[in-house]
């Protein structure tokens, strides 16, 4: 993420990763496509996890710039 990471960043990224996520599943799948995926679906956990974590920083009087992006080996042990 940026330096100075708002919601809107957050969410720009968001619209990014998933724009080339979707352009990965138009196109042929080698291993190198299902390793972007991968990668893809990491970053955009991480980046939900960190979404989530302003907004409740906030709802509760906390400064949203406390939230930190969280490591794959973390947001990829929630439960969907």
């Amino acid at each position: 993420m940026a330096e100075h990471t708002t919601d809107q960043n957050v969410l720009a990224t968001i619209t990014r990763l998933v724009k080339e996520e979707e352009a990965l599943y138009e196109g042929s799948m080698d291993d190198h496509a299902r390793v972007r995926l991968e990668d893809l679906k990491v970053q955009l956990d991480q980046c939900w996890d960190l979404l989530r974590q302003r907004r409740a920083l906030r709802e509760f009087g906390k400064d949203p710039d406390e939230a930190a992006v969280r490591p794959p080996s973390v947001v990829e042990k929630y439960e969907q």
